[in-house]
C-alpha cells in the first residue's frame, strides 16, 4: 500500500507531497482507519536516558516542525518522535522550491531553513495530543537573531517546552541557518552549553521533573573536531548527542540534477560521513552519555550498523519517506540484535 501511495505522491512537488502526506495521516488517524496501513508496531523495550522507549527506532526532527501530527505519526509504530525545529518566533523559512528529492540515491535535500509557526503553537498542540510515547522537542534560534545573541533563543525555547518534552534537543547543526554551525565549536559551544544547563537545573526545581537535553551535531567534522566537542559535552554534562544532521557534501550525488542544489543532503548519501563520526565519537564518550544515530538508515542492516559502531538508540526520516512504516519494525528488529548482543 505504501509503495503505491508513494508513487502518487512523487508525482508531486517535494514540499507539496511532505504536507499532503501529513494530511492524510492525520486524517487517517481522525478516522481510526490508520492501522489498517501500518504493520504491527515493533517490541524491543530499551531504557535510555531514564526513559523507557518501546523500542529503539525513532521519527527524527523536521517532518512534524510544529507538533500539528504528533497523534498520527505517533501511531505508526515509532518508539519515539522528536518534532521541531522549533524557534522563539514562527518564521517563514527560505524562499521555495526548498525541498528535492534524489530517488536514485533515496536521498533528499532541504534548504527549509527552519520555518515553524513558533514555540508557543508547538506547546499548544503538545498539551492537546493524545500521545502517550517518548516526545523529544527539537530547539534552534530564529534565522534574524545574531549568533552572538543565540544563547537567548535557545533557553527561551527551552523554558517553554521543559514541562512537555520528554528530552529537548539543541540543534546547533543544520546548515540551512546562516552561522549555526558557529555554535558547535569552542567558547561558543561551552557559553551555550553552559547556560541551557543553568536553565535546566533551575527549571528541574521547578518542575520537579528533570528533561534531559541532547545535542544534535553535524556529520561535516574531522576527527580532532569531534574530539574537542566530545570533550565539551562531556564537561557540559549534557545527557546525550544525536549523530548527526545533514551534510554539504555532494561527493555520493555528483552528475544528479540537484546535486548543486543549496542545502542540507540527508539519506543514505549522508551514511559513510554521520558513521565515520560516529565512530569516533563513540569512544571518546566512552559511555558518559548516550548517542542517537541518525544518518542513511535505509533498511535493517543500516540500523544494526548504528548499534555496532555505539548508537543506542536510531532516528529515520529520509530512509521513512522512501520505505515507509515497513522501515521501522525492519530496523528495531535489527538494532534489537545487536543491542542484546552488547549487554
Amino acid at each position: 500500500m505504501y509503495d503505491l501511495t508513494r508513487k502518487l505522491l512523487f508525482k508531486l512537488e517535494a514540499e507539496t507531497a511532505h504536507e499532503v502526506t501529513l494530511d492524510m495521516l492525520g486524517a487517517a488517524k481522525r478516522l481510526g482507519v490508520l492501522p489498517w496501513f501500518t504493520p504491527k508496531s515493533p517490541s524491543y523495550p530499551t531504557e535510555v536516558l531514564g526513559l523507557r522507549f518501546p523500542n529503539p527506532v525513532g521519527l527524527a526532527a523536521g517532518l512534524d516542525k510544529n507538533g500539528d501530527y504528533i497523534d498520527a505519526l505517533g501511531a505508526l509504530g515509532f518508539g519515539f518522535i522528536e518534532i521541531g525545529t522549533i524557534t522563539p518566533r514562527p518564521q517563514p523559512g527560505n524562499p521555495k522550491p526548498r525541498m528535492f528529492r534524489l530517488p536514485e540515491h533515496q536521498a533528499i535535500i532541504n534548504r527549509m531553513g527552519f520555518n515553524n509557526k513558533g514555540v508557543d503553537h508547538l506547546v499548544r498542540q503538545v498539551q492537546k495530543a493524545q500521545y502517550s510515547g517518548v516526545l523529544g522537542i527539537n530547539i534552534g534560534k530564529n534565522f534574524d537573531t545574531a549568533v552572538e545573541d543565540a544563547n537567548q533563543d535557545y533557553v527561551t525555547c527551552l523554558n517553554k517546552v521543559y514541562a512537555d518534552a520528554d528530552y529537548v534537543t539543541v540543534n546547533i547543526s543544520s546548515p540551512n541557518t546562516p552561522g549555526l554551525r558557529n555554535l558547535q565549536f569552542g567558547e561558543s559551544l561551552k557559553s551555550l552549553l553552559g547556560e541551557l544547563k543553568e536553565a535546566q537545573l533551575a527549571l528541574q526545581s521547578q518542575h520537579n521533573k528533570y528533561t534531559p537535553i541532547l545535542v544534535k551535531i553535524a556529520p561535516d567534522m574531522d576527527e580532532s573536531e569531534t574530539a574537542l566537542v566530545a570533550q565539551t559535552l562531556i564537561a557540559s554534562e549534557m545527557d546525550g548527542v544525536i549523530a548527526t544532521n545533514t551534510t554539504l557534501e555532494r561527493d555520493a550525488v555528483v552528475g544528479h540534477p540537484h546535486a548543486n542544489e543549496a542545502g542540507g543532503l540527508s539519506g543514505k548519501p549522508v551514511q559513510q560521513g554521520s558513521n565515520r563520526v560516529l565512530s569516533w565519537l563513540a569512544p571518546l564518550l566512552d559511555n558518559k552519555m548516550p548517542i542517537i544515530g541518525v544518518g542513511g538508515i535505509v533498511d535493517g542492516a543500516s540500523a544494526a550498523e548504528k548499534g555496532r559502531l555505539g548508537a543506542d538508540l536510531v532516528q529515520v526520516y529520509s530512509g521513512f519517506i522512501y520505505r515507509g512504516p515497513k522501515l521501522i519494525a525492519e530496523a528495531s528488529d535489527a538494532l534489537a540484535a545487536v543491542l542484546s548482543a552488547r549487554k
